[in-house]
């Protein structure tokens, strides 16, 4: 049984029902006995004494396992699920987030310069394949290089809903129809708005445990956390807030980290909107809403590999296990190593042993360097070599 089920089961016996075969058995009889009906024939051999109990223990016994596994857990945030757990949060005046899809800019680059060269509504830009999985971007509008330009930034969107899409810099890098002489990349600020997974039932009831906090609305930590953590791709434990009048007195900060990616300034200047054009004023009279902080780091890897694999086996494998690490540094999420934290020891060894059990071909990795400590911001890849000896 588990603690969840015991926890319920003692509920509804301290409130007198019986909840086991035995007990409801004892409390028939009992009451057959309280009004004075005689049998002759109660033995417990009697096949008519145990249909009679049967007929009433047993469907009353499905009764109260259904009130234990089902009606009580749908009653509580903490253990409600699904459609009872949309209805809880609509109490605290909150609603699940849908899924959306990624938007922002893409940077296309050509080595000559002289005429105008147009760039089309539709042109598809992939990623690399990361675990198998290929992401997709595509333009929005016409676009065209004019005489003299080299580079060129166009507004583009991913093809389908989800926070996979929020790649880091440079993963959408091949352009589906090739346009001779022209290269394309996703730049540093690119991602304009995050797109996201519809809310898991964690994701939500957590911004229903901010809510409770957030209820006075005397702009509380809470309470920004709650703005903030209705846009997409934001969640509650990834906002950070400095105190301590940061930038002079009456003011303090708040850091937003992306699961994936790095939020564009331009979806930063929305969440300040809505905190400061609303009047929504604490900590002083100025909340400045910023990316996490970053440090950046030069990271390289030494692989050995089964010697049975085949040079394209050990290219491949040597490919996915960069990407794997360049998960753990928020660039992507096909992979589900321990995420770079701030406040917290991204641990060297603990990534080996992930990557022991991701990829079994992988005899012995060596990481230069050591643990990345980290305070009120989050470690990020400068530069990474994984190299197969």
């Amino acid at each position: 049984m588990s603690d969840q089920q015991a926890a319920f089961t003692r509920i509804v016996k301290e409130a007198g029902i019986p909840t086991t075969e035995a007990e409801l058995k004892q409390h028939w009889e009992a009451e057959v006995n309280a009004q004075g009906v005689a049998f002759s024939n109660n033995s417990d051999y009697s096949p008519w004494w145990r249909i009679v109990t049967a007929l009433v223990t047993k469907p009353v016994l499905w009764l109260v396992q259904m009130l234990i596994q089902n009606v009580l857990p749908q009653m509580f945030v903490k253990t409600a699920t699904g459609p009872m757990l949309d209805l809880l949060a609509w109490g605290v005046n909150l609603e699940r987030k849908h899924a959306a899809k990624a938007q922002g800019i893409l940077q296309f680059t050509r080595a000559e310069v002289s005429g105008t060269l147009e760039i089309p509504a539709g042109t598809a830009v992939l990623s690399a394949n990361i675990n198998g999985q290929i992401y997709s971007l595509v333009t929005l509008e016409n676009q065209s290089f004019q005489d003299g330009e080299d580079s060129l930034r166009v507004n583009a969107e991913a093809v389908a809903e989800g926070q996979g899409y929020n790649l880091s810099s440079g993963y959408y890098a091949v352009m589906q129809t090739p346009i001779p002489g022209v290269a394309v990349t996703n730049p540093t600020d690119w991602l304009q708005r995050p797109g996201a997974d519809r809310e898991t039932d964690d994701e939500l009831r957590e911004r229903v445990r901010n809510q409770f906090s957030a209820v006075n609305q005397w702009h509380t930590d809470a309470v920004y956390t709650a703005i903030m953590a209705s846009f997409d791709g934001v969640s509650v434990d990834n906002v950070y807030f400095l105190h301590g009048a940061p930038r002079g007195p009456g003011t303090a900060n708040a850091y937003i980290l992306l699961d994936t990616g790095t939020p564009d300034q331009g979806f930063l200047d929305q969440i300040q909107s809505r905190i400061s054009d609303e009047g929504n004023h604490g900590h002083g009279d100025d909340l400045l809403v910023a990316a996490m902080p970053e440090t950046f780091h030069d990271l390289t890897a030494d692989l050995w590999l089964n010697e049975a694999l085949t040079e394209a086996q050990r290219t491949q494998i040597t490919a996915d296990i960069t990407q794997f690490i360049r998960a753990a540094f928020r660039e992507n999420q096909d992979y589900a190593p321990t995420l770079t934290h701030p406040f917290s020891r991204f641990s060297f060894s603990r990534l080996g042993q992930e990557l022991h059990r991701e990829f079994p071909a992988l005899v012995s990795i060596e990481f230069a360097g050591s643990d990345i400590v980290s305070e009120l911001n989050v470690p990020r890849l400068k530069s990474l070599t994984v190299t197969a000896q």
